[in-house]
């Protein structure tokens, strides 16, 4: 899917996971809308950090303003899952707290329906000019294939599961239970493309990785530990 800036805007602010930081994520929408810059925050809006509904309310602000989108992330498909009432594994200090936090606020159903609609038609993947943009991880095939308009309503698969869950070892697993994640497609970005993903907390110093690839291309790792003992990240991308 090719993205075109709409006018004026000076650019782009790409936002890293935010997973539930309201605070710092209003601090970077201020300061993009203060430079004209158009907001793509790279997916996992909630879970973990202490206030989900004002980063989804945030982010539809943002929305309705012309002004950002949100990508697919792993974390925001699940949550529109468990709204819909569908059998989740809802992990201790992740999508529970998410759920706990939209409970008991006084705006849970306006900002639940609009997650459900809002989430089913966020883009898994995005081109704009020589930068991609995707949650989990780029596969050459993203170059010419659209992501399908309704990513967030159906069951991940094909190039969907690798924009929102990784590239994984099939049936390799982490000590703590998770799928083995690899990053052999760096290796596969071509020469002059840059791809802006999150997913995986990489971070060097707390700095976003930037992971340079065999043929040329690279890629940058926004997600920086937002709601997990880390901060939130953003970088700036002029037209």
């Amino acid at each position: 899917m090719r993205f075109e800036l709409p006018a004026g805007f000076a650019g782009i602010r790409v936002v890293g996971d935010v997973h539930g930081e309201s605070g710092p994520f209003r601090d970077a929408i201020a300061g993009a809308e203060a430079a004209r810059l158009f907001v793509v925050q790279i997916g996992d809006l909630t879970d973990h950090g202490p206030d989900a509904p004002g980063v989804l309310a945030a982010m539809f602000g943002l929305m309705d303003r012309g002004a950002g989108l949100f990508l697919l992330g792993n974390h925001d498909h699940k949550l529109r899952r468990a709204l819909l009432g569908q059998p989740v594994k809802a992990s201790a200090g992740g999508l529970d707290e998410t759920l706990a936090q939209l409970e008991g606020h006084p705006d849970r159903a306006a900002l639940a329906a609009r997650a459900i609609e809002a989430i089913a038609r966020a883009p898994a993947w995005l081109r704009w000019r020589d930068v991609l943009f995707v949650h989990g991880a780029f596969h050459t095939s993203m170059l010419n294939e659209p992501a399908p308009p309704d990513a967030g309503a159906r069951r991940p698969d094909g190039l969907v599961s690798r924009a929102l869950f990784g590239q994984t070892i099939a049936g390799e697993l982490t000590d703590a239970g998770y799928p083995v994640r690899v990053l052999d497609w760096v290796d596969y970005i071509p020469a002059g493309l840059t791809v802006y993903c999150g997913h995986d907390n990489r971070s060097i110093g707390g700095r976003p990785l930037i992971a340079q690839g065999k043929r040329g291309g690279r890629a940058v790792f926004l997600d920086t530990g937002a709601g997990k003992g880390g901060h939130l990240s953003w970088i700036d991308i002029k037209a």
